[in-house]
């Protein structure tokens, strides 16, 4: 090879002078730079990529779990028969009127000559004013009674005392059954917060909550009925109470207090 092919011929070109350049060597050894580096862009592009998808994986919030809140459950049972015609208790037995102090006639003071004041207007005595109290006229009593002046027109004794009026009545069933002003599955489902220490120690199950839907749709005497502990009892209550005023339950047209059990399923997915 003449001097000028030899300084601008690399090595394997010098090394294969006269050879078979054909053969897999050359070749091999030839591109093996331009095979590295395509590698290595390879793997770049591919540990590029995976990280960024990491990245983004990390960015994202996370979804919290929500509970499953199966379709209500009301549980209905027929109501007491009413008889209109039960006759009203009876008034308590009348007492007598309590005993009252004698009393004396109170005289105002006048200023007349003695000869012109007659007997019955005379002051009376400081010792019988002790015995007996001042009224309007002078008559007998009990000295151990009470003073005329404190009882008011305490009346005959014979009047009818009514009765007071019974609680209302609340129904478990009635023509028309309270509904609620809301989506209650959506509502529990927004609302509903699974317990932290029921998610740590696994405690899954349905809570059964009973309440009063009032005449004005207001919800009280919220209870649970049956519970699965671990917070989630607590839970359900707190949020029947959070529920909006309900369209009040009616029978024969008129509201009234009507029962309602609400079951609240507390499920970890």
């Amino acid at each position: 090879m003449d001097i000028n092919k030899i300084l601008k011929s690399d090595y394997l070109d010098i090394l294969f002078e006269g050879r078979n350049k054909k053969y897999g060597g050359y070749e091999l050894r030839k591109n093996y730079p331009k095979r590295a580096l395509r590698s290595l862009l390879v793997i770049a592009g591919i540990g590029l990529a995976v990280g960024a998808y990491a990245v983004i994986s990390n960015l994202k919030p996370k979804e919290i779990d929500k509970p499953v809140v199966l379709n209500k459950e009301v549980t209905l049972t027929e109501p007491p028969p009413i008889d209109p015609k039960k006759p009203p208790p009876p008034p308590p037995p009348s007492e007598p009127p309590p005993p009252v102090k004698p009393t004396v006639k109170f005289t105002p003071p006048v200023i007349k000559k003695d000869e012109e004041v007659k007997e019955e207007e005379k002051p009376a005595e400081v010792k019988e004013l002790k015995e007996a109290a001042a009224g309007v006229k002078t008559q007998e009593g009990d000295v151990e009674g009470i003073d005329p002046g404190i009882v008011d027109n305490p009346g005959t004794g014979t009047g009818v005392v009514e009765a007071p009026p019974p609680p209302p009545q609340i129904f478990t069933y009635v023509s028309q059954m309270p509904e609620p002003s809301v989506n209650i599955n959506d509502f529990l489902s927004k609302n509903l917060r699974y317990p932290d220490f029921a998610k740590e120690n696994n405690i899954q199950g349905r809570v059964s909550v009973r309440f009063v839907v009032n005449e004005d749709g207001s919800v009280s005497d919220v209870k649970v009925v049956k519970g699965i502990g671990g917070g989630c009892d607590e839970e359900a209550v707190r949020v029947i109470k959070k529920i909006p005023k309900w369209k009040p339950g009616k029978n024969n047209g008129t509201p009234v207090k009507v029962y309602y059990t609400q079951p609240i399923t507390f499920k970890l997915d």
